[in-house]
């Protein structure tokens, strides 16, 4: 029997909030645009915020099903930023058909397992190894099946229907101050806590900026792969067992739908060193903009480096 863990469970609302706040997000462009070649000849394209001269363990950040690269870009500003005290290199990758990444041209290759290829492929084009990985969603998954996120090795059929329902199904907003009202209107329920001028900028990394205007974030062709089987979703927690020989972190958006308070609960029981956060007022994923989660996230990756082994050469 795995031992329990010992760290009690928090919220964001427990978290006491530094008087001096975290570095400022640049408005200029503070990361390097990587491209690079999968193995099937696709041209993918990945983000590295650099850390000069940093020594500590790198982080990889995995996006969701239909998300990518700009989702991490507040959290990868400060934890990068040498207004900090350890700052370190975070790379944030755009899987196949999302982002700035080609398109397949095949949709049948949307799949867990090719992108995951991906993932390995770039880490070692990088020099990567023994990295701290940051997944969402979908990038969740692919954390534990490479044995921190609002996703578990049980995944609540209710809410992952409702995901699916609008993937490839989300009309192309004309303006951005549209792409922020519908942005808002379909995540509102989920997401009380945003205050309503956040909702734009947020609209900016579900969508891509084309010429001043919006333009689809990933190819619409991904809702064919997007498909729920009949039956039981899989269970992951054979998966999720591999993780229990490192450190992990589980940020749970307190009004998910994926992840379920008892399937977190369960989590923290199995593994023998699990931060478990409820990050107040959010639902899947939670957004990882806010002061508390990334104070969280920074603390956890500063006790994670006491087992850093891996030479970051990248």
């Amino acid at each position: 029997m795995m031992q329990s863990s010992s760290r009690p469970a928090l919220s964001t609302r427990d978290i006491g909030l530094s008087a001096t706040g975290l570095p400022p997000i640049p408005e200029r462009q503070n990361w390097r645009d990587i491209f690079y070649t999968a193995r099937d000849g696709l041209r993918l394209y990945a983000r590295h915020y650099p850390a000069p001269g940093s020594r500590l363990r790198p982080v990889v950040c995995l996006a969701g099903l239909t998300r990518n690269s700009r989702d991490f870009h507040d959290i990868a500003s400060v934890l990068s930023s040498p207004a900090q005290s350890r700052p370190r290199d975070v790379y944030a990758v755009d899987y196949r058909g999302r982002g700035r990444s080609a398109y397949d041209p095949d949709w049948r290759n949307y799949q867990v397992l090719n992108e995951l290829l991906d993932v390995l492929d770039f880490m070692t084009i990088a020099g990567l190894a023994d990295a701290a990985i940051i997944g969402t969603s979908r990038g969740g998954i692919l954390a534990m099946i490479m044995a921190a996120a609002d996703i578990g090795p049980l995944i609540e059929r209710e809410g992952l229907l409702r995901i699916i329902s609008y993937v490839g199904r989300v009309p192309l907003p004309a303006t951005w101050q549209e792409a922020g009202e519908l942005v808002r209107s379909m995540n509102q329920r989920q997401f009380p806590a945003i205050p309503a001028q956040m909702w734009e900028s947020i609209a900016r990394q579900f969508y891509t900026d084309e010429d001043g205007r919006p333009a689809h974030g990933y190819d619409q062709e991904l809702n064919k792969s997007a498909s729920v089987l009949d039956g039981p979703l899989p269970e992951l927690w054979a998966q999720f067992k591999a993780l229990s020989r490192i450190p992990a972190m589980v940020l749970r958006g307190e009004m998910s739908d994926i992840l379920s308070v008892a399937t977190a609960q369960r989590m923290q029981r199995e593994h023998p060193d699990l931060t478990l956060l409820t990050v107040a007022g959010q639902g899947h994923a939670p957004l990882l903009r806010d002061q508390a989660s990334i104070l969280a996230v920074m603390d956890f990756l500063a006790r994670a480096d006491a087992t850093w082994t891996g030479h970051h050469v990248g």
